[in-house]
C-alpha cells in the first residue's frame, strides 16, 4: 500500500529534480557541477513499488541498496571532468565500486537530500518517517556529507520505529506517535515471558500513540509504517 501523501508527490518532485539538475549552475546541497559533467539524472518515476507503508520516495526513484563489488581505492575517485568538494570526496569514500562513474554515485546522494528538503519542506514528520521505514534510504551519509541542514531530520528518525518487531536493546521507553498510519495499523508490548503488556489498532488512518514501558520487552507493529519519538525520548 502506497503513503498517499509521497504516491502523490512522487511525480511532482521528479519533475522537479530533473529540472534541477538540467539547469544547475554548480549551487545548492553538495554542489552539482561533477555529477552533472558525466552523468544524467535516474530516469523513471516508478508509480506503485510495493512496501507496507509509503512506497515511492518523493523523486520516484527506488533506493540504490549496497553494492558488494570491490571499492575504487580514495586516490581514483575523480570525476570525468571538474572536481570534487572535501565533503563530496568524503561522501564517496568506501562507496564506489570499481569501473563505475564516481559522479553517478554521488548524485544518488544528492538526490537523497532532494527528497529530503522536498519532504521536510512539505510535512516534517513524513520526512522522519521515510528515514525510519527505510524509504529514503543512504539519509545518514548523504546528511552528514552532503546536506547537513537535514542531520536533525537523521538524528530524529534514528530513534524510531519501522513496522515489524523490535527487542532488546532496540526499546527505549517513552512516548511515540505514528503520524501517518495505513487503515491496518496494529500494535502490541509484551513483556517478560510475553506477557501483554498494551496492544491496540487503528483503521481511520489518523495518527495513534502509545507508551513503550519500561518492562517492555518486545514491540510488534504492522500497518502503522512508522513510530516516531515525543518529547525528550
Amino acid at each position: 500500500m502506497r503513503h498517499p501523501f509521497l504516491a502523490g508527490a512522487a511525480v511532482a518532485l521528479a519533475t522537479a529534480v530533473l529540472a534541477a539538475c538540467g539547469s544547475s549552475d554548480g549551487s545548492g546541497d553538495g554542489g552539482r557541477e561533477a555529477a552533472a559533467a558525466s552523468s544524467t539524472p535516474s530516469a523513471a518515476v516508478s508509480p506503485a513499488p510495493p512496501v507496507a507503508g509509503p512506497a515511492v520516495s518523493p523523486s520516484g526513484t527506488q533506493a540504490t541498496k549496497p553494492s558488494t563489488a570491490p571499492k575504487a581505492p580514495a586516490g581514483d575517485i575523480t570525476p570525468a571532468t571538474g572536481s570534487f568538494t572535501k565533503k563530496q570526496k568524503e561522501y564517496l569514500t568506501d562507496r564506489v565500486p570499481e569501473g563505475m562513474d564516481p559522479a553517478a554515485v554521488l548524485q544518488t546522494g544528492q538526490e537523497t537530500c532532494d527528497r529530503l528538503r522536498y519532504l521536510v519542506k512539505a510535512d516534517r514528520d513524513i520526512a522522519v518517517g521515510a528515514i525510519v521505514s527505510g524509504e529514503v534510504a543512504d539519509a545518514k551519509p548523504a546528511a552528514a556529507h552532503l546536506c547537513p541542514q537535514h542531520q536533525d531530520v537523521v538524528d530524529e528518525a534514528a530513534l524510531g520505529y519501522a513496522d515489524g518487531t523490535h527487542t532488546g536493546k532496540e526499546l527505549r521507553p517513552g512516548d511515540y506517535r505514528a503520524p501517518s498510519p495505513t487503515k491496518a495499523c496494529d500494535w502490541q508490548l509484551t513483556g517478560a515471558n510475553g506477557k501483554e503488556l498494551a496492544s491496540g489498532s487503528s483503521d481511520t488512518g489518523k495518527a495513534v500513540e502509545i507508551t513503550v514501558p519500561k518492562a517492555a520487552r518486545t514491540f510488534t507493529s504492522t500497518g502503522c509504517y512508522a513510530w516516531l519519538p515525543q518529547g525528550d525520548n
